[in-house]
């Protein structure tokens, strides 16, 4: 029995190459673990369509490498859960339960070209704009956290969150708008990666705010993460947003040909980095789970300060007021979403039609249904120009911060809480309040970001992970995986969760 419990990139191939196991026998492993917890036993419910062709694709692989000794490329070999054809693609809606795409995304078909093996696909918030899991297309069934069962996992990619961290698979498929990938990295203890929008194609994902959107990889170790980059990013004629990897790529970067080359270097480079500390969304002590986050975050940041880590308070002008004005979603997101349904004539035309004007019994859909219901043209929304404006300025005054004082990242907590209960979606806890994210600044400023597990809460909070967001200026991917493997380093908060 091939034992795949928190399993890295570099041990699957280490395992091929001595001929422990095979690609087959390790995506063999991995499904049946999927059969085992996730629709049964404790019910994880991360998974929302599973391959029929697994086996048979991993098969393939072990016959190149029997025919030639060589791996057809850097993810030879390694399971990995994301949307592809021929599997139910929901987009979280029940009105979408029978959509099954002819095509891959480009971006799954790079993975493929690298030697990934797609398991499945995984669930997804509504339409992308739910901070908890439950959505339509699973009659509004919870995604369990592995860490805590009777907690959440966060935002659109909480599925794929919970497929990793429940070890499901070695890496991840995620979408981050406006932070779902970087929220249920934090919630599921996993490290996630942000990129410069237009590093990576979009083409054939379903849009949310269409100038924000990107995909990126997830994974338990940053090494995994910075390999799965290797093989996602890149130009793709049909998507124009990537001339911004066409542009990385003639600035020769990622350096050394490989968001891997130098990450050992991580914790040197950490022990040497000025890091600006965004004092102003921490959130407040007087609540005792903000106070947990805060604690966690105050411990990881004193662990790298001995270790030589210089650290300033950042203050950025107006930064509330910004972060509010900058969002487009209730102008944007429903054309943009309808632009995209328009190249699926079997599906409904309009978000509107597929969601209602409010869910009275499900309070965490209030945003989703604003969304769907917005309107149809952007520009006809008077305050549409002011915020794509406040947007502008949000950015240059976070690329200020960070130059004006040398900085190498800013840092701040990726939620001001941990893992919200799955209650907490019903009941009063955020009623009237905007879910308490940071991930806006980083998203809202296009600008990449990663995730990093920077420790636990106590046991009496629940024993839950908290992420450490490094901020960056554009292109910056490379740096802020570096800094983020020498916290991985001297930090060492990655653990995997409680037997299931």
């Amino acid at each position: 029995m091939v034992e795949i419990k928190e399993l890295t990139v570099a041990q699957a191939h280490d395992g091929f190459k001595s001929g422990s196991f095979t690609a087959k026998d390790l995506a063999a492993a991995f499904l049946d673990r999927i059969a085992q917890l996730d629709k049964a036993g404790p019910r994880i419910n991360a998974m929302m369509a599973m391959s029929t062709t697994a086996l048979e694709d991993a098969a393939v692989l072990d016959e190149y490498f029997r025919k030639t000794g060589q791996f057809k490329g850097p993810l030879h070999g390694i399971p990995i859960v994301a949307d592809t054809k021929g599997m139910v693609t929901t987009y979280g809606s029940a009105a979408t339960k029978n959509n099954v795409p002819d095509e891959d995304a480009v971006v799954v078909t790079k993975l493929k070209e690298a030697g990934a093996v797609v398991l499945g696909k995984t669930t997804v918030a509504e339409w992308a704009c739910v901070w908890f899991s439950a959505n339509g297309a699973t009659d509004y069934e919870f995604t369990k956290n592995p860490y805590n069962l009777a907690h959440d996992v966060g935002a659109s990619s909480g599925g794929s969150g919970a497929a990793l961290a429940a070890n499901f698979a070695i890496l991840a498929v995620g979408e981050d708008t406006g932070g779902s990938i970087r929220v249920p990295s934090s919630f599921c203890n996993l490290v996630g990666i942000r990129v410069t929008p237009g590093l990576i194609s979009r083409t054939g994902f379903c849009p949310l705010v269409k100038n924000l959107d990107t995909p990126g990889p997830m994974a338990r170790t940053v090494t995994d993460c910075a390999l799965m980059l290797d093989s996602m990013v890149g130009f793709d004629p049909k998507d124009g947003f990537t001339g911004f990897a066409a542009t990385a790529a003639a600035l020769g970067l990622p350096r050394g040909g490989s968001y891997t080359a130098y990450l050992e270097e991580g914790p040197s480079k950490i022990a040497k980095a000025k890091v600006g500390v965004v004092r102003q969304r921490f959130g407040s002590d007087s609540d005792p789970l903000c106070k947990a986050v805060n604690t966690v975050m105050s411990s990881a940041m004193a662990a790298l300060a001995a270790a030589g880590t210089t650290f300033v308070d950042v203050e950025i002008e107006d930064l509330e007021h910004l972060l509010d004005r900058a969002q487009t979603y209730y102008q944007r997101s429903r054309a943009d979403i309808n632009a995209f349904l328009a190249t699926k004539p079997h599906l409904p035309q309009d978000v509107a039609d597929m969601v209602p004007l409010s869910h009275p019994d499900k309070p965490y859909m209030d945003f989703v249904c604003g969304v769907a219901h917005g309107p149809t043209d952007p520009e006809t929304d008077p305050s549409y120009a002011g915020r794509i404006l406040a947007g502008d300025e949000l950015r240059r005054r976070v690329n200020c911060a960070l130059a004006a004082q040398g900085l190498d990242a800013l840092v701040l907590p990726d939620v001001q809480v941990p893992a919200p209960q799955q209650a907490d979606a019903t009941n009063e806890r955020f009623a009237g309040k905007a879910f308490p994210t940071n991930t806006f600044l980083a998203s809202l400023a296009r600008l990449p970001a990663v995730s990093v597990p920077a420790g636990f809460t106590t046991a009496e909070q629940g024993t839950l992970p908290v992420g450490m967001e490094l901020v960056g200026l554009e292109f910056q991917e490379q740096n802020l995986l570096e800094l983020a493997r020498g916290v991985e380093v001297l930090i060492g908060a990655r653990r995997p969760p409680p037997e299931l």
